[in-house]
């Protein structure tokens, strides 16, 4: 039998924190994809300072966007050459939205130009139509209207030509960089990079209007341009410098002084590229990026219904027009530029260029004639950044190989990748998305990407590795010399056949010149020298006497590389016979094959995709268990928003469960635990509630218990297969990540309770029948590295806190006493009491049962009962009743009372001190002894018996006398070393004159943000672990601030301790404490939130002495905070007290 009673007193009202107590279409060749759906992987966003418009200055393109959200775009459009690769590059552009990189309601479209052929030019009209089409849809017009364009930010984005090194395209090219730290992982490509560019940087303060860039270049722009948009109209063009030998091979802009463009000329000579040097000796390059007016973009757009021009649109390609090629720079841009005429322009006779004398020529000059006509007078003007880097991805594999090894950081270069044994990287390579396992040798100036490879193998210097699995390498590349080789795994569909082909070539072939060259070469040797070697005729590799495609017989077009055999496909070792492997030459001579130029035109960049795919997802799940099992301060929570977003959790879940079934470690177990809690919060969605909550579900209830045993394994298995009943909808989830938050709780209470080792209980007399024991404690200020002794973080981290013992208006506010009674029972009697207010709360245990909710916090009595079993008075459970067990060992029952004169959630430690209390006067009361240090580890032990869990800093501080620092280590197990701060004579006197409480009138919850807390450390967010670090050194710089006696120092500790906090538990510093707090700060060295914050009691430290009076006046005249009090505090040098009284004595 349990009785319960409850009874408040309040004669009167006379202090206010005592009161607080109580209480797509498809036409022919053109396809249109609008997205909106999944994202896998990262496209990282930087935030630029800017000022407002209409000039801009420069700032740092380094720093993550935080609230400059960038150019707000109506549309992106991303066209691509091939109608096969729309479909191919929609999750791709999606993601990009999904991530915040481009606006959520930005309009995206990817479109086919409607021929191969129709130029940058005609692909850029196609899509301002596109785009101009669905705006107009969208805003409810039934044909298309320029007015759509009146607001509109388009960007239009050209991935232009196959690329050789990659199957997907300069555009989706991953670079050698993971980005800043972002809210999902994934890779880098070079059309992130030229979002980030133009959203960030570039577009940001121009009017609407249209940006056009090509996607076959790399940039680097240091700093936002400075661009003056005011009254702009026309035609902008962006350039970036160049040297002269270098602009030899690409288009330079002419311009006068006020940077109007005068010329544009490419391929020129060296005399005429130097004249159009600037201030800085360097030429402007054409560097792909163009901006076009609302204005002109109209313009531009009514030429789409002129013949010939509407040859370069859909619309013409459905009427039957035939296409015709337009550049964007020299067919459309040129007619802008000032110093060229009518005649030349239309007729073409620049720099050796002219137009052809048959019927494609003759629709050319009259397209150029239209344009001359409608465009001829617009402004053309030219932004140069002068710190900006322009480097074009060409068809160089040394230039390839160059570009992404010299953007990776100092050293060898990992990105996205699982390298078993990384110091077999030599310096100056680069490794992106690729698993390595075992002894994998990579040299210098080599770049091996989307690879999965298995040792031993020995990749030498200057080699490119791309596309290969283990399936098919293994152990064929261990057989040949990988030294200054590019090697390449290529998805192609012939029909409904999808094959993999490999290609292998020499870093230094040049694939366009003839074979007929004296240069050319094949693998880095002589066509000759091949030929000889390996007894291959040239009739094998090109039809005899014929020109291929108009083209000269080149690498390109040789068919060198077997697809497909009688047998089936060919593998691998059949390319690398090439290279001087070991048999192959019949099965090369009877297998299918083809040369470079006809796989790149049939790529499956589907397939292509989900390969890269799988490997960035199969890498991240081993990242995931080498991060647990190693216990790195590496976040996995990018890794499993990715995993979410593109559906891949089911594997990512196995891999967790799978971490947390083997491993030994509590601590490692309980991490696993909570990253499966975060991965089904993300599956939630943001909906289903919130993440904190009950987690006693009974369906759960068998894994508990498991673990509860120390049954590990089972126990996981056990929530795995529960698991899977709870994934249907997101409160469902929720309340299943609730679960497994408490799951890891109980390896949490596990490994702290591991403390027990460092608690020491002697005998002692028993005290006589009736004979009370009274215990009376101080309540502490902690005054830097709170939360740093919370677990896990105090023993995964390492905890230093640093607090004082106070009294409360001179009294000690927390105690508790204990006497022996004659009936074998508890009388177990709690009280909250202050001045003229008390509530107390009566529980009498008669049975085992009685105290069976002793780890429920708010049940009745729960604290008492749970220091009664936990000091040994009591053991349960047990097969002996609770009358025979009090009877036998102690002759009777137990009266236990305590009190404490502090609100709850008054942040001043009481629950923690209240708690070592009892346990004292428990310990004392039944003839056992224990010091005050075994007392410190006793409460953590009946903390997580209580399920309250937190950490050892307020017994710390209540316990132990005035000023002192605790300390943990990174290790299990938990062992709390305390040692007192000494200080100069006379300055606890002088601190006493300048420490203040102040009340707030607001009632913190801190489960909560102790749930949080516990929640964002298991994340290992980058915050939070460098927080972690930057509270234990302002602890240990306050504990010098201390032995110097300098109150500044000291007030400097307490402020950066407060930011410190707010960082910790976000949420912890309401609106009308805010105000508070500014109120008093003219009065205060420093100030804080006791404890976690959000509420109860605010200390300060004052500039001048005994400001008690001052600080109740300025609060008095400070709108919006309701009602306070203000306290005096005092360090107590006694710390607990232990003390017997009489039978009577109260």
């Amino acid at each position: 039998m349990q009785r319960i009673h409850v009874w408040i007193q309040q004669p009167r009202r006379r202090s206010l924190f005592l009161q607080r107590n109580l209480l797509v279409y498809d036409r022919g060749a053109h396809l249109i994809c609008v997205f909106a759906c999944r994202v896998y992987f990262l496209c990282f966003c930087i935030c630029l300072a800017r000022e407002g418009c209409p000039r801009r200055s420069g700032s740092d393109p380094s720093a993550r966007m935080e609230g400059s959200p960038g150019m707000d775009w109506t549309v992106i459009v991303l066209t691509c050459q091939h109608k096969d690769s729309v479909y191919s590059f929609q999750r791709e552009l999606e993601s990009r939205q999904r991530r915040g990189s481009v606006p959520k309601g930005a309009l995206l479209l990817t479109v086919a130009d409607p021929q191969a052929t129709v130029g940058s030019g005609g692909a850029t009209l196609n899509a301002l139509l596109v785009a101009a089409e669905h705006l107009s849809a969208r805003g409810g017009h039934t044909v298309i209207t320029t007015d759509v364009l009146q607001n509109a930010h388009i960007l239009v984005l050209h991935t232009g030509r196959d690329f050789l090194f990659d199957g997907c395209g300069r555009a989706f090219t991953w670079l050698p960089t993971e980005g800043p730290p972002g809210p999902v992982s994934g890779p880098v490509c070079n059309v992130d990079l030229l979002l980030h560019c133009f959203t960030h940087q570039i577009a940001p303060g121009s009017p609407p209007g249209v940006w056009v860039s090509s996607t076959d270049m790399l940039l680097h722009i240091p700093s936002a341009p400075d661009m003056c948009w005011e009254g702009f109209a026309g035609v902008k063009v962006v350039s970036l410098p160049g040297d002269v030998a270098y602009a030899r091979n690409h288009g330079v802009f002419l311009t006068d002084q006020q940077g109007t463009v005068c010329d544009i000329i490419y391929r020129g000579p060296a005399e005429k590229i130097q004249a159009c040097a600037l201030h800085d000796g360097k030429v402007p390059l054409v560097s792909g990026i163009v901006f076009f007016s609302r204005e002109v973009a109209e313009r531009l757009l009514q030429t789409h219904v002129t013949p010939p021009l509407d040859a370069c649109t859909y619309l013409g390609l459905d009427s039957g027009a035939q296409p015709i090629q337009l550049s964007l720079f020299f067919d459309v841009l040129l007619c802008l530029a000032r110093n060229v005429t009518e005649e030349e322009f239309v007729i073409g006779r620049r720099d050796g260029r002219s137009s052809q004398e048959d019927q494609q020529g003759a629709a050319l000059r009259n397209a150029r004639t239209v344009l001359w006509k409608e465009l001829r007078g617009t402004p053309l003007t030219l932004t140069y950044i002068p710190g900006g880097c322009y480097d074009y991805m060409t068809l160089s594999s040394d230039d390839h190989i160059r570009s992404l090894t010299t953007r990776a950081r100092p050293g060898s270069a990992v990105t996205h990748s699982h390298v078993e044994i990384p110091v077999l990287l030599s310096d100056g390579c680069s490794v992106i998305n690729s698993i390595f396992e075992g002894e994998v040798t990579v040299g210098s100036r080599t770049v091996i990407q989307h690879c999965h490879l298995q040792g031993p193998l020995q990749v030498q210097t200057g080699c490119l590795l791309s596309g290969i699995d283990v399936a098919s390498s293994f152990p064929a590349l261990s057989t040949v010399l990988l030294s200054d080789v590019i090697i390449q795994g290529h998805y192609i569909r012939l029909g409904d056949m999808r094959l993999r082909a490999f290609s292998v070539l020499g870093r230094h072939d040049n694939l366009e010149v003839s074979s007929a060259d004296r240069n050319a070469t094949f693998l880095n040797q002589s066509w000759t020298e091949f030929f000889q070697r390996t007894g291959i005729q040239h009739g094998e590799l090109w039809d005899s006497g014929c020109r291929v495609g108009g083209d000269v017989p080149s690498l390109l077009h040789a068919r060198l590389f077997p697809v497909f055999h009688a047998s089936g496909p060919v593998g691998l070792g059949v390319a690398l016979w090439l290279c001087g492997g070991e048999g192959g030459c019949p099965q090369w001579r009877q297998s299918w094959r083809m040369s470079l130029q006809e796989i790149l035109g049939c790529l499956d960049q589907e397939a292509e995709l989900d390969w890269r795919r799988e490997l960035f997802f199969r890498g991240a799940r081993l990242q995931a268990r080498d991060t647990l099992q190693g216990r790195r301060d590496h976040s996995l929570l990018p890794l499993i928003r990715a995993a979410v977003l593109d559906q891949q959790q089911g594997a990512l879940l196995s891999t967790l469960d799978t971490v947390a079934v083997d491993s030994q470690d509590p601590g490692v177990a309980a991490r696993a635990l909570a990253c499966i809690a975060d991965v089904l919060g993300c599956m939630a969605g943001g909906e289903g509630g919130l993440r904190s909550g009950p987690a006693a579900n009974p369906a759960w209830t068998p894994g508990f218990q498991l673990l509860e045993r120390g049954e590990l394994s089972a126990g996981v298995e056990t929530l795995a297969r529960e698991r899977e009943r709870w994934l249907s909808r997101p409160d469902l989830l929720v309340r299943a990540a609730r679960h497994y938050e408490g799951a890891g709780q109980i390896l949490i209470r596990q490994a702290v309770m591991s403390s027990q080792r460092f608690i020491a209980i002697g005998q002692q007399e028993l005290p006589p029948i009736n004979q009370w024991v009274v215990v009376e404690c101080p309540a502490r200020l902690d005054i830097s590295g709170g939360w740093s002794d919370t677990p896990p973080i105090t023993y995964e981290h390492g905890g230093a806190v640093v607090n004082i013992a106070v009294r409360v208006d001179g009294r000690r506010p927390i105690g508790a006493k204990v006497r022996r009674i004659r009936e074998p029972r508890l009388l177990l009697v709690s009280s909250s009491r202050g001045q003229g207010c008390q509530v107390t709360t009566e529980t009498v245990c008669e049975t085992l049962q009685d105290l069976h909710d002793y780890c429920q916090p708010h049940a009745p009595g729960a604290l008492l009962k749970a220091a009664c079993i936990c000091t040994g008075i009591v053991h349960y459970p047990s097969q002996q009743p609770l009358r025979d067990q009090l009877t036998e060992c102690f002759g009777g029952g137990f009266e236990v009372r305590s009190w404490s004169s502090l609100p709850h959630g008054s942040g001043l430690g009481t629950s923690s001190i209240l708690a070592g209390a009892i346990m004292a006067a428990l310990y004392s009361c039944a003839g056992k002894s224990c010091s005050t240090e075994s007392l410190i580890h006793a409460v953590l032990h009946l903390e997580q018996m209580l399920t309250t869990g937190g950490g050892w800093q307020d017994q710390v501080g209540g316990l132990m006398p005035g000023l002192k620092v605790g300390r943990s280590l990174a290790q299990l197990p938990l062992r709390v070393d305390v040692e007192s701060i000494p200080v100069p004579d006379q300055f606890i006197h002088t601190l006493n004159q300048h420490l203040l409480l102040v009340y707030t009138g607001k009632t913190r919850l801190a489960r909560n943000l102790l749930q949080d807390v516990v929640r964002s450390w298991y994340a290992r967010l980058p915050s939070i672990v460098q927080n972690a670090d930057e509270l234990v050194r302002n602890a240990e710089e306050c504990v010098a601030a201390f032995r110097e006696g300098s109150l500044p120092r000291i007030g400097a500790c307490l402020d950066r301790y407060w930011q410190q906090k707010k960082l910790m538990a976000r949420g912890c510093e309401p609106a009308a404490l805010c105000a508070m707090m500014a109120a008093l700060r003219p009065l205060a060295l420093g100030q804080s939130l006791a404890g976690a914050g959000g509420g109860g009691f605010l200390y300060l430290l004052t500039r001048e002495p005994r400001q008690g009076d001052r600080v109740r006046d300025t609060l008095t005249h400070t709108q919006g905070l309701g009602e306070f009090s203000v306290h005096e505090v005092e360090v107590d040098i006694n710390g607990i007290s232990v003390q017997l009284t009489g039978s009577d004595q109260v």
